[in-house]
C-alpha cells in the first residue's frame, strides 16, 4: 500500500469500464472470495493507520461489493477489540456472492455475548465514534443517491469525525471527479474523505475536478497483483523519476545559442504584465535568448513596461525587421503568443502570420479566444500539424468552453473528454488547466498532473507556464510537445507546493528556476 501523490512517478488510471473489466480478470484469477478478503483487510489495516486510537467505528456498507469490503473490515477491526457498528443499507435486497459471504463471516462477531460488532440498517453512526468508514457505493454510483444512502452520506460529512472512503467518496463519479447528476443537472449527495483507499486501480475523477477536495490523501493497494497500463492513461506524481531529464545538465563549452531562443508576443495595453511574466519564466526556464513583442499602444507603453522588466529580456524590433511574415526571420523560435494579448493579435494581423509560419507555437490565453471567433484562425490551426509544425494550447475552463462551443459547466463536467475532444478538434497538443491540469495529445496517453494545489489560483500564473513551456521547449525543439507540457506543468505545480495563497506569479518563476538541479 503506498499514499499515491507523496509517491513519484507515473501511475496508470482506469476508467470505470477499465476498473471493472480489472476486477473481473481479477476475480477469475483468484480463490473464491480471496479478492474482496485480500481488500477488507487493506481497509482495515489503512484504518488502524490512520486513527490509531479509535475505540468506536462507524461501518456504512452499501448493497454492493464496496459494502462487502467494508464488512470484511469491519470484522477484522472488531477482532482488535474495535467497537464496530456496521449500517448495512441494502434494503433487504440479496447481496453480491463475495459481499454475502463477508455477511455471514462477520455474523459469529453479532452474536456472541462479548462480541465488539453491533450490526444494523440505521443511516447514522452511534454517538461518540472516532472513525467513519464509508463503504456505501465506491464504484458502483450511477445516479444520485437516494433515500438512506443519501442519509448516510449526509451523516458521513456532518460527523466531525475523520472518515476513510473504500475506492471513491460515495457519489463521486470515478471518470470525472464531479457528483452525480440529476434529470435536471443538480449534483446529489457525496461524501468527503479525508483518506481514500483505491483497491486495485486509480481512477481519474480522484485527481482533477472536484476529487482531490473530496478525497483527501489518496491510498492505492494493488492486492498483490501486476495491474497493467490503464484505459485512461497515467496519472504524473510529483517528482516522477520517470519523467525524461530536463535539458538541465549543460556543456561545459556551451554559449546562449545551445539554448534556444523565445518570442513572446502579447502585453496589449493596461496588460503588459502578461507578456512579461511570460517572457521571465522563459528565460528562467533556461531559453538562450528570450525577445518580447508588445502589443501596447504608443511609447508611454512601451516605456512603463520596460522599468519593470528583466534587463536580460529583449524587444523585438518594430518596422520590417520584426515583421511576423512568411520570412525566416523568427519562424524557428519557440513562440508563446496570447497573454494579455486581448483582441490585438487579430487587429494587429498578426493571428494568421503565427498559425500559418511558427514552427513551435504555445497558444495562450487572448490568442485562444481569438481562435475561438474566428473560423479561418481554427482552421489554420487545425492544419498545423499536417504541414510539419507543432502547437501546444493552454485554456483555462472557459477559454476551453469557448473553443468547443460548450459551457463551463459542460468542460468541467467531463474535464478529460474535454482535453482530449479538444485534441482531437485542433490536432495538437492541448494543456487543460485547473484542479488536475490535463495533457492530451493525438496518438498519446492522456496525462493527468498530480502536483500543484490552490495557491496557484492567482492572475498570472497561467502566463507563467506558457512562458516556461516555450522556454522549456526552446531548448529542445526536437523533443514532442506532449512531454514538454507534461514536465512544464508538473514543475509549475511542484513549485506551488508548500507556497501560501495566492502564490503571487513573479515569485511562482523563481520557485520554479529554485527546482533546477545545481551545476556542477
Amino acid at each position: 500500500m503506498i499514499e499515491v501523490l507523496p509517491h513519484g512517478g507515473r501511475h496508470p488510471l482506469f476508467s470505470t469500464s477499465g476498473c471493472r473489466t480489472l476486477e473481473a480478470e481479477a476475480l477469475a484469477a483468484a480463490p473464491a472470495h480471496a479478492l474482496m478478503a485480500r481488500a477488507g483487510l487493506a481497509v482495515a489495516r489503512l484504518a488502524l493507520a490512520v486513527a490509531p486510537h479509535a475505540r468506536r467505528v462507524w461501518v456504512a456498507c452499501g448493497p454492493g461489493n464496496n459494502g462487502g469490503d467494508g464488512l470484511v473490515a469491519a470484522r477484522h477491526l472488531a477482532l482488535q477489540g474495535l467497537d464496530v457498528h456496521v449500517s448495512l443499507l441494502n434494503a433487504g435486497k440479496p447481496l453480491p456472492a463475495d459481499a454475502q459471504w463477508a455477511l455471514d463471516a462477520l455474523a459469529p462477531l453479532t452474536s456472541a455475548p462479548n462480541g465488539h460488532v453491533r450490526l444494523g440498517a440505521a443511516p447514522c453512526p452511534p454517538a461518540d465514534c472516532d472513525l467513519f468508514i464509508d463503504a456505501l457505493l465506491g464504484l458502483g454510483v450511477q445516479r444520485p443517491p437516494q433515500g438512506a444512502l443519501a442519509e448516510a452520506i449526509a451523516a458521513l460529512r456532518a460527523g466531525g469525525v475523520p472518515v476513510l472512503s473504500v475506492d471513491l467518496p460515495s457519489g463521486l463519479q470515478g471518470d470525472t471527479g464531479q457528483p452525480c447528476q440529476d434529470a435536471d443537472g443538480r449534483p446529489g449527495a457525496v461524501a468527503r474523505a479525508d483518506h481514500t483507499l483505491c483497491l486495485l486501480s486509480l481512477k481519474p475523477g480522484l485527481f482533477t475536478a472536484q476529487g482531490r477536495d473530496l478525497a483527501g490523501r489518496i491510498w492505492l493497494d494493488t492486492l498483490g497483483l501486476h495491474v497493467p497500463r490503464g484505459d485512461a492513461g497515467w496519472l504524473i506524481a510529483p517528482g516522477d523519476p520517470g519523467r525524461p531529464p530536463a535539458p538541465d545538465v549543460r556543456a561545459h563549452a556551451s554559449h546562449k545559442g545551445s539554448y534556444g531562443q523565445v518570442l513572446v508576443v502579447g502585453g496589449a495595453a493596461h496588460m503588459q504584465g502578461a507578456a512579461e511574466l511570460a517572457a521571465c519564466a522563459a528565460l528562467a526556464a533556461g531559453a538562450g535568448k528570450v525577445f518580447v513583442k508588445t502589443l501596447s499602444l504608443g511609447p508611454e507603453h512601451i516605456r512603463r513596461a520596460a522599468e519593470h522588466r528583466r534587463p536580460e529580456l529583449m524587444d523585438w524590433p518594430d518596422g520590417s525587421a520584426g515583421r511576423l511574415d512568411d520570412s525566416t526571420a523568427w519562424q524557428d523560435l519557440t513562440l508563446v503568443a496570447g497573454c494579455g494579448a486581448g483582441t490585438a493579435l487579430d487587429s494587429a494581423g498578426l493571428l494568421q502570420p503565427l498559425l500559418q509560419h511558427a514552427h513551435r507555437l504555445v497558444l495562450d490565453a487572448d490568442g485562444l479566444n481569438s481562435v475561438a471567433t474566428n473560423a479561418l484562425a481554427r482552421q489554420a490551426l487545425g492544419s498545423r500539424r499536417a504541414r510539419g509544425l507543432q502547437t501546444v494550447l493552454t485554456p483555462h475552463p472557459l477559454e476551453a468552453a469557448r473553443l468547443l462551443g460548450h459551457t463551463v459547466g459542460q468542460v468541467q463536467n467531463d474535464r478529460l473528454g474535454a482535453a482530449r475532444a479538444l485534441s482531437a478538434a485542433f490536432d495538437c497538443t492541448v494543456v487543460l488547466k485547473g484542479s488536475g491540469t490535463l495533457i492530451a495529445s493525438p496518438g498519446e496517453p492522456l496525462h493527468l498532473n498530480g502536483s500543484g494545489n490552490a495557491a496557484l489560483a492567482g492572475a498570472g500564473t497561467g502566463d507563467v507556464l506558457a512562458g516556461w513551456m516555450g522556454g522549456l521547449w526552446a531548448q529542445q525543439s526536437r523533443e514532442a510537445p506532449h512531454e514538454v507540457a507534461t514536465r512544464s506543468v508538473a514543475r509549475h505545480g511542484e513549485a506551488a507546493q508548500g507556497a501560501r495563497a495566492p502564490l503571487r506569479a513573479a515569485d511562482l518563476i523563481e520557485q520554479m528556476h529554485a527546482l533546477q538541479p545545481p551545476l556542477p
